[in-house]
């Protein structure tokens, strides 16, 4: 091309050389001169196009290698910038097993506030707090001397009544059988005596000896010696049968009443010793010596008494948390630091009325009681299913997002590569896959979202991957599902 247009300019000098030779008119002189021009114009652009393909032609060789230099390196640096991955392989999951603590508290047996149930004065406390004490041992004792001097009026008058029961028992004595006797026959007498007198009246009447008057005052005497007679006759009977059985057992419910008066005196003076109703530790002194009690103060705590034996857990569960727990059943429960054994004793049939839940009552072992003390905290933990669909995944496999939500990146389609790493061949692009985080476990959590069954997904490292990053996993782990 260069060649060419070196000939072309020699002819061009050929021209303007030989033109003014040829003739010497003027329009035909014009006439070349139009010629040449066009000629000329034509050759320079020839020339110059020449020119400009001659210089542009290098670089466009160069610029090509250069851009297939460039993507070569690109796909190489691809290739190097595989990041190796471990990764698990994701299964569905209907159910998960959650862990609820409920809390309870640790009672003795039995524990009681101990009063009189009686008024008076205390003149005695015969225990301080933390003594040991055995069932029935005396603790505390009110003023008696009232009480001891009825007592003594009771007993004085019992012997009065026995007194007498035993005379009625005895019958009448020989020397009043003697004078009944004696009474009968002197009345017997008399009316003896009495019925002459009004024979010999009626007589001397016939003979009109005495007036009217005298014989009914002789007949009137008679009558009435006949009726003491018979009451005579009746009381020495009487004598001689002794007193009746309706008498004596008057008698005896007199001394029954008495008895009783006695044995209720008795009572209240039991009443003024305060006794242990079990063994135990006194952990309380309310009230000293001197205190009195009133009647509205009958009742009133003087000593707080907790039984040395077995202790009891109280703990309230829901309703529906019951239903897995047996009577007689063994559990652990956390008291302290320290595990222990403990028997289902009771479930009460009644809702706590603030809490809502029934109370289940636990059993500890003898042998606790010498660790454990009542007050301390109790605590139970149950072990609860509940339906619901997910994957369990590992923490570290979580990506935060926005607005509170979560990610995973996982395995999607395989990649194809010009340069492919000289350590394996799968090489997939990751995908970033939104889930919703349903319950957490220790390092473990259960997700649904747009999981599917057999995703692999990436189990660490998420700071260092972005979507469609090309990964290589090295390891496939198997998780443990809790």
């Amino acid at each position: 091309m260069i060649k060419q247009n070196s000939l072309d300019n020699d002819n061009k000098n050929d021209i303007f050389e030989k033109e003014p030779l040829k003739s010497n008119n003027s329009e035909k002189m014009g006439k070349q001169h139009q010629k040449l021009w066009i000629v000329l114009g034509s050759t320079s652009l020839l020339l110059l196009s020449g020119s400009m393909i001659w210089l542009f032609t290098p670089f466009k060789s160069m610029f090509s290698q250069s851009n297939a230099l460039n993507t070569a390196q690109t796909k190489k640096q691809e290739a190097i910038n595989i990041l190796p991955v471990e990764t698990i392989k994701v299964t569905p999951v209907d159910t998960y097993e959650e862990y609820r603590t409920y809390t309870g508290t640790i009672v003795a047996s039995r524990i009681s506030e101990l009063g009189f149930d009686r008024p008076g004065k205390i003149i005695k406390i015969l225990v301080e707090e933390g003594d040991k004490v055995k069932a029935g041992e005396p603790l505390a004792t009110l003023d008696t001397a009232n009480l001891k001097a009825e007592q003594q009026q009771l007993l004085a008058q019992k012997a009065q009544l026995m007194a007498q029961l035993g005379e009625m028992e005895a019958g009448p004595r020989p020397e009043t059988i003697a004078a009944a006797r004696a009474t009968v026959k002197e009345l017997e007498e008399q009316l003896e005596l009495a019925r002459l007198k009004s024979k010999r009246r009626e007589e001397l009447y016939a003979q009109g000896a005495i007036s009217r008057e005298q014989l009914d005052e002789a007949t009137f005497a008679t009558t009435g010696l006949l009726a003491r007679l018979e009451e005579a006759k009746s009381n020495f009977a009487e004598v001689l049968a002794g007193t009746r059985s309706e008498q004596i057992e008057a008698q005896k419910a007199l001394i029954a009443q008495t008895d009783a008066g006695l044995a209720n005196l008795q009572i209240e003076l039991e009443k003024t010793i305060l006794k242990a109703p079990f063994s135990g530790t006194i952990s309380a002194r309310k009230l000293d010596e001197g205190s009195v009690l009133s009647g509205a103060g009958v009742g009133q705590p003087v000593l707080r008494l907790v039984e040395d034996g077995l202790m009891e857990g109280r703990i309230g569960l829901p309703v529906a948390a019951t239903a897995q727990i047996e009577i007689d059943s063994y559990q652990q429960l956390k008291i302290g630091e320290k595990i222990y054994p403990a028997q289902v004793k009771a479930i009460l049939p009644e809702l706590d009325n603030q809490t809502r839940t029934l109370t289940v009552v636990y059993t500890l072992p003898g042998w606790a009681t010498e660790q454990v003390y009542p007050g301390q905290v109790a605590q139970l933990r149950l072990t609860e299913t509940i339906p619901t669909a997910g994957y369990w995944l590992p923490t570290t496999a979580l990506v935060r997002g926005v607005r509170g939500l979560w990610s995973c990146y996982v395995l999607a389609e395989k990649a194809e590569l010009e340069y492919v790493p000289t350590d394996g061949e799968n090489v997939f692009q990751i995908e970033q896959r939104y889930i919703e985080v349903l319950y957490t476990k220790n390092d473990q959590v259960l997700v649904r979202g747009t999981l599917q069954p057999g995703d692999q997904v990436i189990l660490n490292g998420t700071h260092r991957l972005v979507p469609q990053q090309l990964v290589q996993p090295v390891e496939q782990k198997q998780l443990i599902i809790p």
